[in-house]
């Protein structure tokens, strides 16, 4: 029986200083572990650098690598959905940043559970390396997300994974627009097992995911997995609604037996129309974040756009040309 076809897809925004690193060690591990055949699908999101040079420096020189050359910067989601739809037909792809935090020394572990029966491998972080701004908001993300969605989403865990050949079918043909890779995952289901490791530092350089970009990513995750928005002000409404009408009852009340005959404050009045002004300002932001993702989805425009010599191709989520 010929060996399983490994995949390795990363996407690669501004890497050039990581790169010759990442492909020393991803070419080490093809290398030391021959019982299964290694790919690794490097999914340049637009680069502004010399990312695609030195990739394809290194194809030429390997066959085992190939390059994906998106038309424009698309964001991390959308590259990966790139490479993942290039992998379509091996036995089980790894998914992976191209900034080392993830080590790829893990792999070989991942490989080994998913040969054991799994068909999705998570690797779940024991620390991180991150500090200050970035950690404190990566820890209150992770602790908070696993109790506001509405699926079991394991905490500490990010895109670096395993997927087998039958979950990775059924995640390529998921149709939506804004994707969050880890609820995406456990949103699947499959026999899942878990690899611990520790997250290490940038290997080079500084980190390509800007604040506003993490954010976004956070909003897609909760808003995609979770109607707890919307509950939440549906609670508001009928809190505040009976504490309206409980406050017009003791009001009356007051007036009726005599105990209170001037009118009220222009304060209280003041601050309960503000205070009703800035729920519905709020229930409207949150409608709108829903309702601005089913407008994407109803545009059915392509994920991203894949280049190549001589023609562009537009895809979706599944992989078929537009």
């Amino acid at each position: 029986m010929s060996s399983p076809v490994v995949t390795v897809v990363t996407p690669v925004f501004n890497e050039e200083a990581v790169l010759p690193e990442l492909i020393a060690r991803l070419t080490a591990l093809f290398d030391g572990n021959p019982g299964c055949t290694w790919r690794a699908v490097l999914v340049d999101d637009g680069s502004r650098d010399q990312s695609v040079a030195v990739i394809r420096t290194h194809v030429a020189r390997d066959p085992r690598f190939e390059l994906v050359e998106l038309s424009r910067n698309f964001g991390f989601q959308s590259a990966l959905s790139a490479g993942l739809a290039q992998a379509a037909t091996s036995d089980a792809v790894i998914t992976m940043d191209a900034d080392l935090q993830d080590p790829p020394e893990v792999i070989p572990a991942m490989v080994e559970a998913w040969r054991g029966g799994a068909d999705v491998v998570r690797a779940v972080r024991r620390s991180r390396s991150e500090s200050g701004l970035r950690r404190v908001g990566f820890d209150a993300f992770h602790r908070l997300f696993g109790k506001l969605t509405d699926y079991p989403i394991e905490p500490n865990t990010g895109t670096f994974g395993l997927l087998g050949r039958e979950a990775l079918a059924t995640f390529n043909s998921l149709p939506e627009r804004h994707r969050f890779f880890p609820g995406l995952r456990a949103w699947i289901g499959f026999n899942t097992a878990d690899v611990s490791y520790d997250r290490q530092e940038r290997a080079a350089g500084q980190p390509q995911q800007s604040f506003k970009r993490l954010v976004r990513y956070a909003l897609d995750g909760l808003f995609s997995f979770s109607h707890l928005p919307l509950r939440a002000l549906t609670y508001a409404g009928i809190f505040i609604a009976f504490a309206g009408f409980a406050a017009a009852i003791f009001y009356a009340a007051r007036r009726i037996i005599g105990i209170e005959t001037a009118p009220t404050g222009y304060t209280t009045l003041v601050t309960v129309v503000l205070f009703l002004g800035g729920v519905q300002l709020i229930g409207i932001g949150v409608l709108g974040e829903y309702l601005g993702r089913v407008y994407d989805e109803v545009k059915r425009r392509p994920n991203y756009v894949v280049k190549q010599p001589g023609r562009t191709r537009a895809r979706d989520n599944s992989g078929s040309t537009t």
